[in-house]
């Protein structure tokens, strides 16, 4: 694995990258640094170089790699957008008064699961944004799950963790707003 917070951008050299092809099927590069001109190598670059092995990440966003043998890959960025959601509800719903590590690794599992087989043969990393809002209520669940389990949850009832799914969702904002239209009359 190898992990970019420099803010130099091209500091993944070919040659670093193709090495750890050779000793590995599937290398995971992350080049987090932002904007893209400081990503320590594009995504063409990594999937290029790796032949469509790699795992991909980055904290810009870069468009879809076309490799020449037609394989198109949809590079995803690595955001804590998908986690921190899901982490804040579970352990507010709750009423925890620590956010354990363990806490975070069911978050990350639960977003994990999430990822489907397709999105993973198109080299994505994370679900499509357009689930975020299932996402967040599945980390959500999965960081009430382990409240439960330690000791935690001190604000649940037995109605709410016999369907804690409905009582996640019942609780989760919905950003849905009514349009203004205001109406007068300027006279100058």
């Amino acid at each position: 694995m190898i992990l970019g917070m420099t803010a130099v951008g091209g500091l993944f050299s070919e040659q670093l990258i193709r090495d750890m092809a050779k000793h590995c099927e599937k290398p995971i590069i992350f080049p987090l640094s932002n904007p893209t001109t400081k990503a320590e190598c594009s995504a063409k670059q990594a999937f290029e170089w790796t032949d469509g092995r790699c795992i991909f990440a980055s904290g810009s966003p870069f468009d879809p790699v076309e490799m020449e043998d037609g394989r198109t890959f949809y590079p995803t960025q690595c955001n804590n957008m998908f986690v921190f959601p899901g982490i804040g509800l579970g352990v507010t719903l709750c009423g925890a008064k620590t956010v354990s590590d363990r806490m975070l690794y069911v978050a990350a599992e639960a977003l994990a699961n999430y990822v489907t087989e397709d999105e993973l043969a198109e080299g994505k990393v994370f679900p499509n944004l357009t689930t975020i809002r299932d996402v967040s209520k599945k980390v959500a669940i999965a960081v009430i799950e382990e409240a439960v389990e330690t000791g935690q949850a001190s604000k649940l009832t037995e109605k709410d963790l016999a369907d804690l799914d409905s009582f996640v969702t019942r609780k989760m904002y919905d950003p849905v707003y009514v349009p203004l239209i205001e109406k007068r009359t300027i006279s100058i």
